[in-house]
């Protein structure tokens, strides 16, 4: 299970971008002893509204507002109050919000949110009421408007600088049939991240290894020829054991380097890499070429609940979606960076469920261009299907094998747009890894993919299922 997210990292005052524009909201009440939802209340025709409550938990008493209208605002000095007057919040001063933008005041100091409370947004001037909501129970484990901005407040997962998980998960978008997809006990447990490179899968396994792997002739893998016993990865300079989690290749191919996503060294300490390795060579050792050690600007997780996945993102995929770059609050301008590898590595941290987006490059330097909270307990798991444009994110049994698929939206950040459940035909497996193939698979309206899975469960750890293309 993910370790609760730490306070300082989900409510500040600056928060990351969320979607844009949306529709007004409703009303609650409490009839005959059941819970009707939480009622909304709009004050002023003003685009500033309190878009997240939370109560309990790691990150009680914390309310999020969100800009749904077209222009910036100077929240400077506004006030966010509870049910009663005796206490407040005061927003600090130079706190703007742009459109579509969110940010969430962690406000426990000052007032406690409680189970049958309000939220209030006042002016400056302390009277003027912008807007307001109420509930009464506990948030469980957020109160959000779905959707964003004006709809109705729902009990949701917390999304706290993201867009609210409005979205109802919805039967798996291909066959439910799921096969193994390897021999008996050929890998063991820790099998995690996948990326599938045409003819080859790349495996990632947590005990320092990885795998290149080759069609069997029966539609799942084996090992290549000097991959009998996948190669053992070390960090630069030969020294340490890198956990090794999630791997992803760029459009060099791996050729260009096979990068691997590490949560840990081999002491345990949390040490939170992008590793770039040379698979070209034909020993059974494999020495990181170059680290991009990530750890220093990001909340503090536990050894075992950093990195687990990675995947790119082609910048020419980004520009034409136009993505945002949260660094400068602009669009995405590739060229403004160094040399770097053409694209941005987006990494899930698996004790917070959130994704970071970072331009890496090739100086050793990096640029951290997006937060996206992924509304799920974990990410395991990160693709980018090209053929759809749109990113996929896995979470293993922690979420009952949920998978959920984002895209970037209207204002230029990454936003749920389906979540599935797993094949009817999987059970609830440990699955820290997920492929999806190419477009050239795509046959019948249909395409291969691939999990694995960490337990090794009745000693196979792939399995092969298919999805729509």
């Amino acid at each position: 299970m993910p370790e609760p997210i730490p306070r300082t990292d989900i409510v500040t005052a600056s928060r990351v971008s969320r979607p844009g524009p949306l529709a007004v909201a409703c009303a609650s009440a409490v009839v005959a002893g059941v819970l009707l939802a939480p009622q909304a209340q709009a004050a002023p025709a003003d685009d500033i509204r309190i878009n997240e409550v939370v109560t309990t938990g790691s990150v009680d008493d914390s309310i999020e507002l969100y800009n749904k209208g077209t222009t910036t605002v100077d929240l400077s000095g506004w006030v966010l109050k509870d049910d009663n007057n005796s206490s407040s919040y005061k927003i600090a001063a130079g706190t703007t919000l742009t459109p579509g933008a969110a940010r969430a005041f962690d406000v426990h100091d000052k007032f406690g949110l409680g189970s049958d409370d309000d939220a209030r947004l006042y002016l400056a001037n302390g009277t003027t009421l912008v807007d307001s909501v109420s509930w009464s129970q506990h948030s469980d484990p957020s109160w959000s408007r779905c959707a964003d901005g004006t709809g109705a407040l729902r009990a949701a997962e917390v999304t706290l600088g993201s867009p609210n998980d409005c979205l109802a998960a919805v039967s798996w978008p291909g066959s439910g049939s799921v096969a193994n997809a390897d021999a008996s006990n050929v890998f063991g447990e820790d099998l995690s991240g996948l990326y599938q490179e045409g003819g080859v899968l790349w495996a990632a396994q947590n005990s320092g290894k990885l795998w290149r792997l080759v069609p069997n002739g029966t539609g799942g893998w084996q090992p290549d020829t000097g991959w009998s016993s996948g190669k053992t990865l070390r960090f630069p300079g030969g020294t340490g054991a890198p956990d090794s989690e999630g791997v992803t290749v760029t459009s060099a191919g791996s050729a260009g380097g096979v990068f691997v996503a590490s949560e840990r060294n081999g002491s345990g300490s949390s040490r939170l890499s992008v590793l770039k390795y040379d698979v070209t060579g034909s020993g059974s050792t494999l020495t990181a070429t170059k680290e991009w050690n990530l750890t220093a600007g990001l909340p503090s997780v536990g050894g075992n609940l950093g990195f687990e996945a990675i995947t790119w993102v082609p910048d020419s995929a980004l520009t034409a979606a136009g993505f945002r770059d949260e660094s400068t609050g602009t669009a995405y301008v590739p060229s403004q960076y160094g040399a770097h590898t053409g694209g941005v590595f987006f990494v899930g941290v698996e004790g917070t469920a959130m994704i970071y987006g970072y331009v890496l490059l090739d100086s050793g330097s990096f640029t951290r261009v997006a937060s996206i909270s992924s509304g799920l307990a974990g990410v395991m798991e990160l693709q980018w299907e090209p053929q759809a444009s749109r990113l996929w994110v896995v979470c293993d049994d922690t979420c009952a094998g949920q998978h959920r698929t984002l895209k970037v939206n209207a204002s230029g950040v990454f936003a749920a747009t389906a979540v599935y459940n797993r094949p009817s035909g999987m059970s609830n497996l440990n699955n820290e890894g997920f492929a999806v193939s190419g477009a050239a698979e795509c046959v019948g309206g249909s395409k291969p993919v691939y999990w694995s899975d960490d337990s090794n469960t009745s000693g196979h750890a792939l399995r092969r299922g298919s999805i729509t293309c």
